[in-house]
């Protein structure tokens, strides 16, 4: 029962995937789905040894520079800082952005021992002066870890010269008024257009 035991713990390393999940995923995949078992350690093993980071934006690619920073089609004047490649991928499948990014691989969190050292906040000053951004959108989620990445880029940011802005906060499309928290409902009133 050893191998067992190591797929349930492998399978808890998975966000969000505790005890019992872990155990219902490996009996599934032992008891009803061995082809999907194979087809998922196959495609995990090649993903490990194809999928990098970009020279450029540090997100996901199998190519040196991924397929976002090489498209000449993009506004080089816009960078887009979020904290993940997930973050970015976001963005893209919206549509709605159409400048480069740069993926900082987490934020700054105290608690956790983490600055803007290890975010990589030195190369994104190095990006962002490059000559050619004129703006920079700090795309970084609205928790207190995000808030604090956010203030500590964008001073930095500032300091260069470059326009900082942020993402804008408020209601989600298609809510009902009575069902957003209060905070995102004060956001929406302090920040609206």
């Amino acid at each position: 029962m050893a191998a067992l035991d190591q797929l349930i713990d492998a399978l808890r390393r998975l966000p969000g995937v505790g005890p019992k999940s872990a155990q219902r995923m490996a009996y599934h995949l032992l008891l009803n789905d061995r082809s999907g078992a194979q087809a998922l350690a196959a495609t995990l093993s090649q993903a490990l040894s194809r999928v990098q980071t970009c020279a450029r934006c540090h997100g996901f690619s199998e190519d040196p520079v991924c397929g976002v920073c090489s498209d000449t089609r993009r506004d080089p004047g816009l960078l887009a800082v979020v904290e993940s490649p997930a973050d970015q991928a976001v963005i893209e499948r919206s549509g709605s952005y159409k400048g480069y990014y740069f993926v900082l691989g987490g934020r700054v969190s105290p608690i956790e021992g983490r600055g803007p050292r290890d975010i990589g906040a030195e190369a994104l000053l190095h990006r962002a002066t490059d000559g050619q951004v004129r703006e920079v959108i700090l795309a970084t989620s609205f928790t207190a870890e995000g808030e604090a990445t956010a203030y500590l880029l964008g001073e930095a940011l500032k300091a260069q010269g470059l326009l900082v802005t942020r993402l804008a906060r408020g209601v989600p499309v298609g809510s009902e008024l009575e069902f957003v928290d209060l905070g995102t409902l004060a956001h929406a009133f302090a920040d609206r257009r």
